[in-house]
């Protein structure tokens, strides 16, 4: 169940990073939900080691660090992905 859980909160995280990045994002659902996820791993894991909660609870600073963490995630994987789909101009 806390799989099914994880999914869900990594998509709605992944949404929210991408609504909050500006600019047009070419990434697919299931890059926005592994974005999403890892976000929300790493919230769940800084909220931890605060002592706010558990990896596995839902807590409003775990929250907030996963959408923080994964809109630099989008970041990262618009960097890495766009130098090869966009062509390098030279």
């Amino acid at each position: 169940m806390q799989i099914l859980g994880l999914i869900v909160v990594g998509l709605i995280i992944g949404a929210l990073a991408r609504l909050i990045k500006p600019g047009k994002q070419r990434l697919s659902i299931v890059a926005t939900l592994l974005l999403g996820v890892v976000g929300a791993l790493i919230g769940g894991v800084v909220a931890s080691l605060l002592g706010t909660g558990n990896i596995w609870e839902l807590n409003v600073i775990g929250f907030i660090v996963a959408v923080v963490a994964a809109v630099l995630l989008i970041g990262v994987a618009e960097g890495v992905s766009g130098g090869r789909s966009r062509g390098a101009v030279r």
